[in-house]
């Protein structure tokens, strides 16, 4: 026992006089992190790393402890690590996978933390090497699909998704963001939507809370680029058009650009980008600050904007667009304003997506956009800027072409707050989507936006100095177009709801215009709007209230309407006598509009209005059970089209491989 106990006791002296023993995967990472290649030592040195299980602190504190030029000395060993963690990927031993995934993680985390605090190496090329960068991507890509697709456990392709996550980071470096940012944030786009109605998804979470200024503008950039390439294009074949060269639209083999039978330039849409978009300004206020933030880099950032590739030779996104064009066009679109920003870039691919709502993605675009100027018209901070008097913007909108209007010179474009853009852009789609296939839904959204940004004026007594007599003159002749289409409308729309809503506008000028109407003068005009046009308002009422008197499925929305009326109906019959009376006096046989006003003026302290309660509220948007069934079925569009995309660009570089060796 003596000499056990002497041995115990020479056994602790012992251990306690040496350094803890390191684990086996923590020396592999240090032969890693030595100059030399550590495949010389042990040939398999690959195969039995990913048999270790990972120390995710050790590899992560390894890479934070080296500075830029120490970590340049082992960029062959870090691409080897790389290159071997995408091939683990597709073992079929899960323990290998799973340590390739974290193994990924950390070493992405790791390159990325280093390089926030030195510029002395590009990430993509510390991960992967430019030279091989592509096709390292395209297999991660590619493995990574195949995981999330397969039948393997959940754990497993959460750890997919945090991959991908870490790779999202790039945004935040500039030379990264414009070789890689367009599909990036597609790929948060998607992330974001990944079973997020069945599942509690970590990624709405994690793009909700972000607050790094470089990422959000770097989001930012990627998303106004994609969109402003689009505006150029369209007005570029738009130009091509008017001045004869039709013919050349209709034989651009795979292009975003087609002439319909009415000879109007459409537009493939950008769902992925518009997507992003809408989830940042959804998810986190921190991005409406980025909105209003103008473009330093606007034609700076390579970005691939087109769905598809015009020629198999011509890859997605390999032809980045030309510095100057860019940012010469976009200020030649905006005349003497130096700068533009992402919700002006936005607002314009609006009016374009817009115009044309009768193919189904069109549609989607357009009800896409709709609903992100419904959020952002909900946000106190993103009204403050939109009605900042202090900030002027000319907004060069497209209109569609109509034969009863000029199109307006961009020059004669007066600068304004960004909120007039936005209504004049609601003004747009409400005068010229007044057609057979009538698109209720957003029509619903349009007023919606209007009647929410009408809110906040009037809470903060903002006076916009805007014609509001084309948004009056638009709103009546939308309440003639639904009456005159009464019976095929009936067929398909509850057009009541609408009627309110339409309606409800004219309630809130009329109890709350001396709040928010910029003179005394545009209350009276809008009287006197009411009285030119009481034919139709007499004509309204006399439909709702015929309805409402029938016991058929329409009674109670019509008799909504018909109560809605009754100032509109006070303020028609208070003065349409006085009007036909002073005519009579003064043997007039048709008044002008001054005169007619002065009746009005004259006559405003013997009018009694009822007051209506609840014109200044509105429910808040909610995508939850009401938008559900529309994002389902978008991101399963995008996705598609994400994945035929991927399998073109495949076949595009297989094609030049073969030209190639051709040629060699």
């Amino acid at each position: 026992m003596a000499q056990v106990e002497k041995k115990g006791g020479l056994l602790r002296k012992s251990t306690a006089s040496k350094k803890p023993l390191k684990e086996k995967v923590v020396l592999m990472y240090d032969e890693i992190f030595s100059k030399e290649d550590p495949t010389k030592v042990n040939p398999r040195f690959w195969e039995e790393l990913f048999l270790m299980k990972v120390n995710l602190e050790y590899l992560e504190a390894k890479l934070q402890s080296l500075d830029g030029e120490e970590l340049m000395k082992i960029k062959d060993n870090i691409n080897s690590l790389f290159q071997h963690c995408i091939q683990a990927l597709g073992e079929e031993h899960q323990i290998r996978v799973v340590n390739a995934l974290q193994t990924l993680c950390a070493l992405i985390r790791g390159v990325h933390q280093k390089n926030k605090s030195t510029s002395g190496f590009d990430i993509i090329n510390m991960l992967m090497g430019f030279d091989k960068a592509e096709q390292r991507m395209k297999d991660l890509m590619e493995s990574l699909d195949s995981l999330l697709c397969g039948d393997g456990s959940e754990s497993l392709k959460s750890l997919c998704l945090k991959l991908l996550l870490c790779l999202v980071t790039i945004l935040s470096n500039t030379p990264s963001r414009r070789e890689h940012g367009y599909d990036t944030v597609v790929l948060l786009a998607l992330l974001v939507n990944y079973r997020k109605y069945e599942s509690v998804n970590p990624y709405i979470v994690k793009l909700s809370i972000v607050d790094d200024e470089a990422t959000l503008n770097g989001m930012g950039l990627v998303i106004a680029h994609a969109l402003f390439e689009y505006n150029r294009q369209y007005r570029d074949k738009e130009e091509e058009n008017q001045t004869g060269f039709l013919s050349a639209l209709t034989n651009m083999v795979g292009s975003m650009f087609i002439a319909d039978a009415d000879e109007k330039i459409s537009i493939q849409t950008n769902e992925a980008i518009l997507l992003a978009l809408y989830e940042a300004v959804h998810l986190n206020r921190n991005f409406i600050t980025v909105l209003a933030q103008s473009q330093p880099e606007m034609g700076l950032v390579a970005v691939p904007i087109s769905p598809l590739p015009t020629t198999p030779t011509t890859p997605l996104g390999t032809t980045p667009p030309s510095s100057d064009v860019m940012i010469s066009s976009e200020l030649s679109m905006d005349a003497d304003v130096q700068t533009s920003n992402l919700l002006i870039t936005f607002l314009k691919y609006s009016s374009i997506v817009m115009q044309d709502t009768k193919d189904e993605h069109r549609l989607n675009s357009g009800k896409l956009c709709l609903i992100i100027l419904t959020c952002i018209a909900e946000d106190q901070y993103a009204n403050a800027f939109l009605h900042d008097d202090n900030m002027n913007f000319r907004v060069n909108l497209h209109r569609m072409p109509m034969r009863h209007r000029k199109k307006a010179a961009d020059k004669n474009l007066p600068c304004r707050p960004l909120v007039c853009a936005v209504l004049d852009l609601m003004v747009e789609f409400i005068v010229t989507h007044m057609m057979k296939e009538f698109p209720m839904d957003l029509y619903i959204r349009c007023i919606q936006i209007v009647h929410k940004l009408l809110c906040y004026q009037k809470k903060c007594r903002v006076r916009l100095h805007y014609t509001w007599r084309e948004l009056w003159s638009a709103l009546i002749n939308l309440l003639k177009f639904l009456m005159s289409n009464e019976t095929v409308l009936l067929s398909k729309h509850n057009i009541f709801t609408l009627a309110l809503m339409v309606v409800n506008l004219f309630n809130m000028f009329i109890t709350y215009g001396d709040t928010f109407l910029p003179t005394p003068s545009s209350y009276d005009e809008l009287y006197y709007e009411i009285i030119r046009m009481h034919q139709i308002f007499d004509n309204l009422y006399s439909m709702v209230l015929r309805l409402s008197t029938n016991a058929g499925q329409w009674k109670e929305p019509a008799s909504k309407v018909t109560h809605a009326l009754v100032n509109i109906r006070a303020i028609i019959n208070h003065f349409n006598p006085k009007i036909e009376s002073y005519a009579a006096v003064n043997h007039i046989s048709q008044l002008s509009e001054e005169q007619v006003l002065e009746v009005v003026r004259s006559n405003y302290d013997t009018l009694t209005l009822k007051l209506q309660d609840g014109l200044d509220q509105y429910e808040r948007y909610a995508e939850q059970h009401k938008e559900a069934a529309f994002f389902k079925e978008l991101v399963r569009s995008i996705s598609i089209n994400v994945r035929r995309n991927l399998a073109f660009n495949t076949l595009s570089q297989e094609v030049l491989l073969k030209e190639f060796s051709t040629i060699s």
